[in-house]
């Protein structure tokens, strides 16, 4: 496989965590355009763990999650209590203010002789650990996609258990899963933190990638593409995040003669697929139509 085919694979894989992050609030019926944030929590908490503290990646993957799940929290106490559009702006005026802290953020320390760290707009450079011990790009393809493969058959379980149905049931009809028992507040302060989680391991994965991040890498446009790529692939099942996905990094971006153009066409096929297929390709109609058969 060649460089490019690597590349296109795992940036797929790197932007599913965060689809997948997006989409477990679009079932529990909350829109957010702010999960960048959270992506970016875990790439600046990992980097941090592994270029300046010197912690194994494991460890700072685990450390960055924690992180995002209690980013998350914290920008959901304030604004779950908000509904539709208003809860969605709010999220995004939070990652707005994440993304300008990542800005403010000047912090260095130095390591045999070169100074590493955030340095505020500049990026944080120096993320280094995967290639200061020789891991290929072939084996860290494979690790971003063993871990995707565990997260998507934590959901698969999750869609089939009591679990995934109170959760839908939560976002279709709110108050009467609340007459029904359900402690909905509860609920979705745990669906934010997983999601928050999620993000973050993507980010995680992006940073040490990419070896170097800067605060515009988690813009709005990257969790407008996230929330796009949930609503492109369906919300009927895990899966279409990922073809979501998939359609717009694997098709779209590696087509060379759309490669000027990608935007208006992603765009478009937005657009249409909102007018035509609310619930995206892959939604409830057509899954459980699958099942039956």
């Amino acid at each position: 496989m060649d460089e490019y085919a690597i590349g296109v694979l795992t940036n797929i894989g790197l932007v599913s965590f965060l689809a997948l992050s997006a989409y477990l609030l679009l079932i529990a019926g909350e829109l957010s355009f702010g999960q960048q944030a959270f992506f970016g929590v875990g790439a600046y908490g990992a980097g941090i763990g592994t270029a300046m503290l010197g912690w194994p990646l494991p460890v700072a993957v685990l450390a960055s999650m924690l992180l995002g799940a209690l980013a998350a929290l914290l920008v959901a106490l304030p604004t779950l209590r908000l509904r539709g559009l208003y809860f969605a702006m709010a999220t995004l005026a939070a990652a707005e203010m994440m993304r300008i802290a990542f800005e403010l953020l000047h912090w260095q320390i130095d390591i045999g002789g070169e100074r590493v760290g955030p340095d505020g707009a500049q990026g944080f450079r120096g993320i280094r650990w995967i290639f200061e011990r020789g891991v290929e790009p072939e084996s860290f393809l494979a690790m971003v996609w063993v871990l995707l493969a565990a997260v998507v058959a934590g959901f698969l379980w999750m869609e089939r258990s009591r679990l995934g149905t109170i959760l839908r049931a939560t976002g279709h009809d709110p108050e009467l899963a609340r007459s029904l028992g359900i402690d909905v507040a509860r609920l979705k302060l745990g669906v934010v933190a997983a999601s928050g989680a999620l993000a973050a391991l993507g980010g995680a994965l992006f940073a040490h990638h990419n070896s170097y991040i800067e605060p515009r890498n988690f813009d709005m446009m990257l969790g407008v593409h996230s929330l796009s790529y949930a609503l492109i692939g369906g919300l009927g099942t895990v899966l279409g995040p990922l073809l979501g996905a998939a359609l717009d990094i694997g098709v779209l971006e590696s087509s060379r003669f759309l490669q000027g153009y990608r935007m208006i066409v992603f765009g478009g096929l937005v657009a249409v697929l909102l007018i035509y297929r609310p619930r995206g390709l892959l939604d409830e109609r057509l899954v459980d139509a699958w099942r039956r058969r």
